[in-house]
Parts: C-alpha cells; structure tokens; sequence
C-alpha cells in the first residue's frame, strides 16, 4: 500500500498566500494529498471555502490558522489545528490582531513616505484582497511598482527588522496565544521552532509553559528545518510528552522555492503523523 501525505501549514489569500482557499485545496488534489490544514495569519475567513473545496476535490480539510506572539528572542508562531466552527471568542481576538496589524501597516506607510515612497493603503488592500494585511502584500507594491527589484529586497531595506520601514508588531505573550487557540478538540502547534534565534536550552524554559497553557505539538518538519532540526524536535516533542506535527508553510508564488506538500523538495509528512495527533484530539 502506498502511503499517503498531507500538509499540515498552508496559506491562501485570506491572509498572505497567493492561491485561493479553493484553488489551494484543488492544487492538494492534484499533488495527491490526502489532506491540508489551511492556516491563514491571524483570520479564519477562509475555511468554509475550503472545506466546501475539499468536498469536492476529496482532500480533508483541517480548520487551523496561524498565531504570533511575542517571545523573549522573538515572534514565536503557533498554529491552531481543528479550530471549531463556533469560536466567537477566538474570531474576536483576531479581529482585534488584525486592527493592530492595520495600525502598524499604517505607520510603516507613513516612514515609507518620509522617505520618498509614497503607497496608499487602498494599493496595499487591492493586493491583498483577504482578510488579514501585512507586509507581504506591502512588499508586493513596492515590487510592482519598481521600487525594488524582489520581493526579498521590500524586506531587507524596507520592512524587515533592520528596514528603513519596519515597524515591530504588538502581540500577545506566548502564552496569551496558546490559551486563545486551545480548547476542546484542538491541537495547538509550535510553529517552526528553529527559525528562532536562540540557545538550544533556551527551548527548555518555554516548552513545559506553552504546554502548561495548552500547547498540544511541536511542528518538526518544515520547509525550513534541516534532518538535525527536525531530529531536535522530535526528541523535545518525546522529552515533554506532545504530539509532532509538520507542514510546508506553502504561500504560493509569495514563497516560489516552496511547494505543497514537498516544501523545498525533501519535505514529506505522512498520514501517520496525522494519525498520531488525530488520537492525541481524544
């Protein structure tokens, strides 16, 4: 018997991916997935789209979205997995994220045209056309109109954290964000552990208290975790007794070298691992 593949870190135009939430399920399909976790920036505006897709294309649909807080080296990023349908709370909070995004979005504007760059918020929304805004859809003015030449140029000079532009982000702590994403039935994940720059050790302060508040998994396979990074999360996932879970963190053309359901190429997340958290739900 073949195995079977999934994908449990996406993005569509609900937050800043580039493929519909219906055209990212109809992709699934044709890549062969058995399922997709679809987990947009801090919006859930997407899900019944594809839900509705994954119907009709036969590819399970896990309702999830993507959360960053705030950490002691950084923004740590959790995804929420099995989000329920009637979540009123949790929709309130991201709508409450999402006007804070809009602010700093705002203010990175305004320093765009203290120095000479002068981009209206109605072209940032025209690019974006979901829900939840940020610095992709800025990054894809400035591309379009000429003012850099990449979309990894907008970052480095303009909106990454040593940008000319960057503005920092007002988010939750760590464990404000767990709590919000936890309930019954949902798996929180820690997103992509070791994108964040800090000591090894540093992991064994914060893990058993995102656990405390709710934290259910580690996400060990991703585009961007190497086999030594995926080896050091499975064990910390074994050391503190939670679930692994694993995703490409797919955004369309916005991350071109990054494909569903193969990451970078090396990437592959079997239909065990999703078992495994399936029996963790219970």
């Amino acid at each position: 018997m073949q195995p079977r593949f999934v994908d449990l870190h996406t993005h569509t135009t609900a937050s800043d991916g580039t493929d519909t939430p219906r055209g990212l399920i109809r992709k699934a399909a044709e890549a062969g997935l058995a399922a997709v976790a679809v987990t947009d920036h801090d919006t859930i505006s997407g899900l019944d789209e594809a839900e509705a897709a994954g119907r009709d294309f036969g590819v399970e649909v896990i309702r999830g979205c993507e959360l960053g807080v705030q950490g002691q080296y950084g923004e740590i990023h959790l995804l929420g997995l099995w989000l329920p349908r009637d979540c009123a709370p949790l929709e309130a909070a991201l709508a409450r994220l999402r006007t804070l995004r809009e602010e700093r979005n705002r203010e990175m504007l305004e320093k765009l045209r203290g120095l000479g760059i002068a981009v209206s918020y109605d072209e940032v929304l025209e690019e974006a056309k979901g829900e939840s805004v940020g610095r992709p859809h800025i990054a894809r003015v400035l591309q379009k109109r000429g003012i850099v030449s990449t979309f990894a140029q907008a970052f480095e000079l303009y909106l990454g954290y040593y940008g000319a532009a960057y503005v920092p982000r007002s988010l939750p702590s760590p464990e404000e964000g767990v709590r919000l994403l936890a309930g019954p039935g949902v798996v929180v994940s820690f997103a992509h552990p070791m994108l964040i720059r800090c000591p090894a050790a540093w992991f064994n302060e914060i893990v058993p208290r995102l656990k405390e508040a709710g934290l259910g998994a580690i996400e060990a396979y991703h585009s961007e975790h190497s086999s030594r990074d995926e080896r050091f999360c499975v064990d910390l996932a074994a050391r503190y007794g939670l679930g692994v879970s694993g995703g490409s963190d797919y955004h369309g053309t916005a991350k071109p070298g990054v494909r569903l359901g193969r990451g970078k190429g090396g990437l592959r997340v079997t239909a065990a691992l999703l078992d495994a958290l399936k029996a963790r739900r219970a």
